[in-house]
């Protein structure tokens, strides 16, 4: 049996027969003729007679424009829930950067850069970490919402790829914290040490520590009170200079009952035979411990949700993504041959 050789004509043809749903009725675009099904189309396209194939193609042009505007491919509810988010979360990033930001200018971190370089401080400066968390959320929030308004697919990849990176380094650091805990715990305790050294250098680091031994904690020291005794100003040594601070400890380590009546009550503390009954002796470090172990359930339920938040929105940004992407295909069906050819 003989067969025909396929041509161009004929392929193109059979790839805009393909794409037509099942079963559509085109009536409503083209009343004067009908084309029950794709089935019917089917047979059409494998006659010989392209004067009755050709003479459709502004048919399948209604078809294909009454297709592309019913049915779209790009979900609205995760597209609007997408940029709702983000706008919040772009928002909250770029307040947080500004607050460092202003923070850093107003104790003229850039002049001290040097001396917070060499005490190690530097990653430790609440401005600083406040920038860099809100620099890298404005990006992120950046490209979640003008990428889901916008439908751009590059930035949305953007935003799943990173949110995978901070994802995968979470996990990973959460595994190597439990496996070298110990490390961990020593290498924790050694900046503190040097935080505590440092505490009279950077005032947003000083009124850290004395949120977190007065309001939060109620701790004072890392290991105990007396590790104040590393900090040249609480130095009983520093008495030779005169300083009033000499062989005591900050007024964030005094219990809040005698620190409302008297401001001075870390004074002398650090003497031999001096009294501890007006401040807090036990360590920062132990105090976390305890704390976490008594938290364990919610602390546990905000890792979870946040994870679960992580990944639904990896998921989703990958889904809109991808409808973005069928619905350009659908596009593409206007650049056909046969299209310009009875558009011209």
């Amino acid at each position: 049996m003989r067969t025909e050789p396929v041509t161009t004509c004929d392929m193109n043809i059979n790839s805009i027969v393909r794409r037509l749903p099942n079963g559509y009725d085109t009536q409503r675009c083209h009343p004067t003729t009908r084309i029950q099904s794709s089935k019917r189309l089917t047979s059409l396209a494998t006659t010989n007679d392209s004067d009755t194939l050709f003479s459709m193609a502004p048919r399948f042009h209604r078809v294909v424009r009454k297709t592309r505007r019913d049915e779209s491919e790009i979900s609205p509810c995760i597209k609007y829930l997408m940029f709702s988010f983000n706008i919040l979360f772009w928002i909250l990033g770029f307040m947080i950067a500004a607050i460092g930001i202003y923070a850093w200018i107003e104790k003229d971190t850039f002049d001290n850069f040097g001396r917070l370089t060499m005490g190690g401080t530097l990653f430790f400066d609440p401005a600083l970490l406040f920038v860099l968390v809100g620099i890298f959320m404005f990006f992120i929030g950046f490209a979640g919402c003008v990428g889901s308004l916008r439908e751009n697919t590059c930035l949305l990849l953007f935003f799943s790829f990173s949110l995978a990176v901070i994802f995968f380094a979470q996990l990973a650091f959460g595994t190597l914290v439990f496996i070298y805990r110990e490390k961990v715990k020593n290498e924790g305790e050694k900046q503190l040490m040097i935080m505590i050294q440092s505490y009279r250098d950077d005032p947003d680091l000083q009124n850290m520590i004395d949120w977190i031994q007065r309001h939060w904690l109620h701790c004072c020291g890392v290991n105990n009170y007396r590790n104040w005794e590393s900090n040249t100003y609480f130095n009983c040594s520093s008495k030779l200079v005169g300083s009033i601070e000499a062989c005591g400890v900050p007024s964030s380590c005094c219990r809040l009952e005698y620190f409302h009546n008297n401001k001075q009550c870390g004074f002398g503390t650090l003497e031999p035979s001096a009294g501890t009954q007006m401040i807090y002796t036990e360590g920062c470090l132990p105090k976390a411990s305890q704390w976490f172990e008594r938290h364990i359930l919610p602390v546990a339920i905000v890792i979870v949700i946040l994870t679960v938040l992580q990944i639904l929105s990896i998921c989703f940004a990958q889904n809109l993504r991808n409808d973005i992407l069928a619905q350009k295909a659908k596009w593409t069906w206007h650049t056909h041959p046969m299209m310009h050819y009875y558009r011209n």
